[in-house]
């Protein structure tokens, strides 16, 4: 069984340092797809400078590359024909910066959510007022701003309010890790198994944790679902969040429901309104009850509870 996470705007740089920034860059967006085939992903990576990949408020995913001026679209073109990579539709559009990278792709706002203040690292002087504070780096993983994080964090602080201290959680799909170091701030004596199928993200996940002085309470690793020896011989677990998408959320629901302990908590997210019916409905029958939905936009995330 095959998923991919919600690697909402998640951004692979070939260089961290990445000098000579300054100036004009081409971003090609191209058509959203149900889903990028592995193909055109790793094409993407290897060719542009940074690859981002972004989720429509129809559930659908779009890649889109960042090309220095100095490299052309018809190079494009002619690697993608030399490789037989059928190209998608695109749009080209220039953006002129005296820092593209940092303007652009590395930096975002930080984000009040719940009990917690996401930030970069980008970012000098951040007073969290109060707030559980996450440091991520946002070059290589986006997922921060993305309105189905923000439900998830909510989701966290609610589970808090209902039984407080946690103690054994699980992160399927993690990301930047974002959720789970949210978690080990907020429940310091918790032990969390962080996991993701793409090892970009795994390496993110546990750098993040690092910065964040939780990786002590985190144990960070690649595995498909929940198939993985790390995760099966840590369950059962107290909390999962799964910040994925709606067929994998369905196609793994039983396996959630397997690994949560009776009266655990899961936070699931990653569909859109017209799919909470069918997510949420696939959950209730293997045990799992409805206690809330989260709504930004368009996306919306559950707060479930095993009750048998």
């Amino acid at each position: 069984m095959q998923y991919k996470s919600v690697l909402v705007k998640k951004v692979i740089t070939k260089d961290k340092k990445m000098s000579n920034n300054a100036g004009s860059c081409q971003i090609v967006k191209f058509k959203p797809l149900m889903q990028v085939s592995e193909d055109l992903q790793s094409f993407a990576e290897d060719f542009f400078e940074v690859v981002a990949n972004d989720y429509t408020d129809e559930g659908l995913e779009q890649l889109v590359g960042y090309l220095r001026n100095s490299v052309s679209v018809d190079d494009m073109k002619e690697k993608a024909t030399e490789l037989g990579i059928e190209l998608p539709e695109y749009e080209v559009e220039k953006l002129q910066s005296e820092d593209w990278l940092a303007d652009n792709v590395i930096e975002f706002a930080p984000l009040q959510v719940a009990d917690f203040l996401v930030y970069g690292i980008h970012e000098k002087d951040v007073n969290t007022a109060g707030k559980i504070g996450v440091r991520v780096y946002a070059a290589t993983a986006f997922g921060s701003e993305h309105q189905t994080t923000k439900c998830c964090l909510r989701g966290i602080s609610d589970i808090n309010k209902l039984v407080g201290e946690v103690g054994n959680i699980l992160d399927v799909g993690t990301d930047s890790g974002i959720l789970s170091i949210a978690a080990a701030k907020l429940w310091k004596n918790s032990q969390i198994t962080a996991v993701d199928i793409d090892e970009e993200s795994v390496m993110v996940a546990a750098q993040n944790a690092k910065d964040n002085n939780v990786d002590r309470q985190l144990v960070v690793a690649y595995s498909d679902g929940y198939s993985s020896e790390t995760v099966q011989k840590n369950a059962p677990y107290d909390v999962i969040l799964a910040n994925i998408l709606a067929r994998p959320l369905i196609m793994m629901a039983k396996d959630m429901t397997n690994s949560l302990k009776i009266g655990g908590y899961a936070v699931i997210s990653g569909f859109i309104d017209d799919q909470v019916d069918w997510v949420v409905g696939e959950h209730e029958q293997y045990g799992l009850e409805l206690q809330k939905i989260y709504e930004e936009d368009n996306w919306r995330a559950a707060l479930l509870k095993k009750v048998k």
